[in-house]
């Protein structure tokens, strides 16, 4: 069997360090000159991994002080209402979820009001990580009218997202959002894996299916991994 050439594998070397994440985003990685030596290779060859590795996006080159491990960020279109395990699926990646909550409360105060209904009214809650390669790269936590989506709490959302369903069960012909900057109560720091004071994007997202109001949402994206675009024609 043909061997691939020396530079791939320096680079998958170097890739699965990253995904891994035994070198963690920040981490300096070995010059040039360490990863020829190991190899046992050229510093050209050595470069052109490395190079390869920047332009993919996992890799910064910053001068005089090294190469250092930067996440690529994942991405979403902020006007379209997409699956995330389907996006995820999309870059090539695994995709994986972990079910926090899922529960009947009661609607008070900002949440009924947003949802539209009455203070005490029962409604349905879930809390969900979302992970890409075993990487937390989104929490989300949803409120949902029972009204319109009755079954909602009986789903198994390790098989199918939240989003999923209710596109189908109730097809969505409205969404609201607004997107900010915050740093993250803690409760979402720790199910992110991120830094205290670290800032993530917040997504604040209402849908409906005709004029009925379905479902809000709280969608948490760490700054330093994830992005939202959107594009308009003029």
């Amino acid at each position: 069997m043909t061997q691939s050439p020396r530079y791939q594998q320096i680079k998958q070397y170097l890739n699965e360090k990253i995904q891994t994440r035994a070198w963690p985003v920040g981490f300096k990685i070995p010059t040039e000159v360490a990863l020829a030596n190991e190899f046992s290779v050229s510093r050209m060859t050595a470069n052109k991994a490395i190079k390869e590795l920047v332009s993919e996006g996992l890799l910064k080159r910053t001068p005089r002080l090294g190469t250092f491990v930067c996440h690529k960020k994942a991405e979403s279109p902020l006007m379209e209402i997409r699956n995330i395990a389907e996006e995820v699926r999309q870059r090539g990646h695994y995709y994986s979820c972990k079910v926090i909550k899922i529960e009947t409360m009661l609607a008070r105060n900002d949440i009924a009001l947003h949802i539209g209904v009455r203070n005490d009214t029962n409604i349905y809650f879930t809390q969900i990580v979302h992970y890409e390669n075993d990487i937390p790269i989104q929490v989300e936590e949803r409120w949902v009218n029972p009204i319109f989506a009755p079954s909602y709490i009986e789903q198994d959302f390790t098989k199918q997202t939240p989003n999923e369903y209710l596109v189908q069960a109730c097809p969505l012909s409205d969404i609201e959002h607004t997107v900010e900057a915050i740093i993250p109560p803690f409760h979402i720091t720790q199910l992110l894996e991120m830094n205290n004071n670290t800032p993530c994007l917040l997504l604040n997202r209402r849908t409906w299916s005709k004029d009925n109001l379905i479902s809000i949402a709280l969608l948490y994206h760490p700054g330093e991994r994830y992005k939202l675009t959107s594009r308009t024609k003029v």
